[in-house]
């Protein structure tokens, strides 16, 4: 394996990791707090610490071309994965939503081969949907089986982080992961200022209490900013497919962030699906994926 890719995969694990305790803290935050307020008020946050570390570095508009990968980019993964994410958690455990995170690798690599230009072996598809499905599989019998309107919304979360990610990727190999996150965020945060603070006039805010609000600065500081500097940095090195497997590990620290933070203990079977899906990620690590 190259220097990047291996360097990649490791930003991408740390991106994972940071991303794993995405939906607990979500079931933590929408327990007091509007789902959409929520969603759409942790990317308006989390845009004032991306605003001060651009003026603070004097960095530079991106460039033209760029632009509308960025806007695409921001769609998904600031707007469209949030609110479906979020809407799901109200309804479903986050063991149940580890669904989202088994799926995400495939619709990962599907959308870099379609937007990012890169052309996986039928080896590493085998890998992709034989590790998807053994995560997919195990996130169904954490979640008790059988399908409700929340993994509509959870379906539709795994779109449009694919897209997101793809298209962030592209990006982050020109501008860098840290550069591409605090643009897409301050770009984005004027767009959703105006909602986020209707909803927050209508609420009672001062209700929620500190576990909700912890929740939300979770998601707004670490899902949505820190995360994303490791996430893109890794894809932009190692490539969007491959270090795209990574998420299959996804879905272990979001039941182990669920347990702790939830009480949603997984079982004996959670450490064997575990070890089948490391084997999977560490046989799709070395097959064939075309970059141009």
């Amino acid at each position: 394996m190259r220097d990047d890719e291996a360097r990649g995969l490791a930003w991408g694990l740390l991106g994972v990791a940071i991303f794993g305790l995405t939906l607990p803290f979500t079931r933590l935050a929408v327990a007091d707090l509007d789902p959409v307020f929520v969603a759409l008020g942790r990317a308006v946050l989390a845009a004032v610490p991306a605003g001060a570390l651009l003026w603070w570095t004097g960095a530079s508009l991106p460039p033209r071309a760029l632009r509308a990968r960025m806007a695409i980019a921001a769609l998904g993964v600031v707007v469209g994965f949030p609110v479906a994410a979020t809407i799901a958690m109200t309804s479903v455990p986050a063991s149940h939503g580890a669904v989202v995170l088994g799926l995400l690798p495939l619709g990962t690599a599907l959308a870099g081969t379609l937007r990012g230009g890169e052309r996986p072996s039928p080896a590493f598809w085998a890998c992709a949907v034989a590790g998807s499905a053994i995560v997919v599989w195990f996130a169904l019998r954490e979640g008790g089986g059988g399908l409700s309107m929340a993994d509509g919304w959870l379906a539709l979360a795994v779109l449009c982080a694919s897209v997101g990610y793809a298209e962030g990727a592209v990006v982050a190999r020109e501008l860098g992961g840290w550069q591409t996150i605090c643009w897409i965020l301050v770009g984005s945060a004027p767009v959703l200022a105006l909602p986020v603070l209707a909803i927050a006039l209508n609420a009672d805010l001062a209700l929620a209490r500190l576990p909700a609000w912890t929740g939300f600065a979770y998601v707004s500081f670490g899902s949505m900013f820190f995360g994303f500097f490791a996430w893109y940095r890794g894809l932009a090195l190692g490539g969007t497919a491959r270090v795209g497997q990574a998420q299959l590990l996804q879905a272990f620290f979001t039941l182990a962030g669920a347990w702790a933070i939830a009480g949603e203990a997984p079982g004996v079977d959670a450490f064997l699906f575990c070890l089948a899906v490391v084997a999977v990620v560490a046989i799709g690590r070395r097959t064939a994926v075309q970059r141009r």
